[in-house]
């Protein structure tokens, strides 16, 4: 199998590049796709939330506001989509950025209480960084909903380059420690 896996890592690496370079190239044209993008990434987010606020050993009051933040991000992802279908593409852009913007808030308040409340968190810093991150984010996108997704869009493109950068230069690496190892 790893003789393979160059393979598939230089794909995804170069697939990687091309829709981020799309991307960086007309954010206006794909912010639509990148508006699904984030709708896909809340309705992650509250799957993962929500299956924390049963799994985590955190207090009663970390994982009810897990579950809300979770609850939320999924009924948000829901409507979003919901406006996808029904064809109003600006409408829905515009809804889905403060939608994030409100997914975004939620998710901060719940990361920040729950890694504030737990002394015990591995990696509490972290999740309180993130928490306050997120927080900002939030409040960022619903002060200009429609410029910030836009650089919404630029960062994830931007993003999708340096990410299929790595993934060609890796794939290339397991190339060669394959052949060397007499893969």
């Amino acid at each position: 199998m790893l003789p393979h896996l160059w393979k598939s890592t230089a794909v995804s690496g170069i697939l990687s590049l091309i829709v981020g370079a799309v991307v960086l190239a007309w954010p206006q044209k794909t912010l639509l796709f990148a508006a699904v993008a984030f709708g896909v990434y809340l309705l992650i987010t509250g799957v993962t939330q929500v299956i924390f606020a049963f799994g985590l050993h955190v207090s009663a009051g970390g994982r009810v506001l897990l579950f809300i933040s979770g609850a939320a991000c999924l009924v948000l992802a829901m409507l979003a989509f919901r406006h996808f279908s029904w064809g109003d593409d600006a409408t829905a852009v515009y809804l889905l950025a403060i939608w994030i913007g409100v997914g975004f808030i939620f998710r901060g308040v719940a990361t920040t209480i729950s890694a504030i409340s737990d002394p015990h968190l591995p990696g509490r810093g972290w999740s309180i960084f993130v928490g306050v991150t997120s927080l900002l984010a939030g409040m960022i996108m619903l002060a200009s909903p429609l410029g910030t997704i836009v650089l919404l869009a630029e960062v994830v493109g931007a993003w999708l380059i340096v990410i299929g950068v790595f993934e060609v230069i890796s794939s290339f690496r397991i190339r060669k420690a394959t052949q060397h190892h007499g893969g």
